[in-house]
């Protein structure tokens, strides 16, 4: 007697495959900016942690006269309120290298050695501040002062300001629009990303993207961009107007995107950036 389709054993639902992850971009170079307003320092390697800021970025400031900053309760300060490349386009004419194991920085001036002092004493810190009164003498609102940032906290100029990113296609883009070449180190940014369209980047607010291996980012939001981009970071010149034909020819003022560390872990130059959709 044969079975009743009721009875009838149905096939097992097939379970669907889990999405598979999408390369999109390439980490084309790593940067950080130990002393705020001065020289990037491009890496080979960083290692990222999750909750963290990006490994030895903005860990000093250059204090412009009294700024209310308190190193025992750390917080957010405008950045008019250190020397800066938005005020201060003179900072990108000096070579700065700051070391990790010494605490030195060394900071030189038409390829000469200018000053150096171990940021983790008292002399050092006097030395470096000494130079800067005499060097940003004419636009000073008060004794220059070495800032360091306690753990847990860095002078950036947002609060989500975690890790930056730049599309440098946008940076093409954008160059195309001015006519000349725009040197995406205006942006100073910590990753550089290669093989996206123009803009494409501001698709990726509120993703998770994988880097590398084990890295996970979660874009939090657009970089609104100010008036330290118009300054050529090789001339020292203020050169253009960056913010303002980015508002004449795209309505907005933003060129890059913050991220959040997830997942930490090494990145290299060449990683692959990945997303699952």
């Amino acid at each position: 007697m044969s079975e009743s389709t009721e009875d009838a054993e149905l096939p097992a639902a097939e379970t669907p495959a889990p999405a598979a992850p999408i390369t999109f971009a390439t980490l084309s170079s790593i940067y950080r900016y130990p002393v705020k307003g001065l020289t990037p320092e491009r890496l080979d390697v960083v290692e990222l942690e999750a909750g963290r800021y990006f490994p030895g970025d903005r860990l000093f400031a250059i204090e412009n006269g009294p700024s209310g900053f308190i190193p025992e309760a750390p917080a957010f300060q405008p950045k008019i309120k250190f020397l800066m490349l938005m005020r201060n386009e003179r900072l990108a004419a000096l070579d700065a290298r700051y070391d990790d194991a010494s605490g030195e920085l060394v900071i030189g001036h038409e390829g000469t050695e200018a000053v150096r002092g171990d940021l983790r004493t008292p002399e050092g810190r006097a030395a470096i501040e000494g130079f800067f009164q005499r060097y940003s003498r004419y636009e000073l609102r008060g004794a220059p002062k070495v800032l360091a940032a306690p753990e847990g906290f860095r002078f950036v100029d947002t609060t989500e300001g975690f890790v930056s990113l730049i599309n440098l296609a946008s940076c093409r883009a954008l160059g195309e629009v001015i006519g000349q070449p725009l040197d995406p180190l205006r942006f100073r940014a910590n990753l550089y990303l290669d093989g996206l369209e123009p803009w494409e980047e501001f698709d990726l607010v509120g993703q998770t993207i994988d880097v590398g291996n084990h890295v996970k980012l979660r874009i939090t939001e657009r970089i609104i961009r100010c008036a330290a981009t118009n300054v050529d970071p090789v001339t020292a010149k203020r050169d253009l107007d960056v913010p303002g034909t980015l508002m004449r020819t795209l309505g907005h003022a933003y060129c890059g995107i913050f991220a959040e560390v997830v997942q930490g872990g090494l990145l290299a130059e060449g990683d692959s950036l990945r997303i699952t959709l």
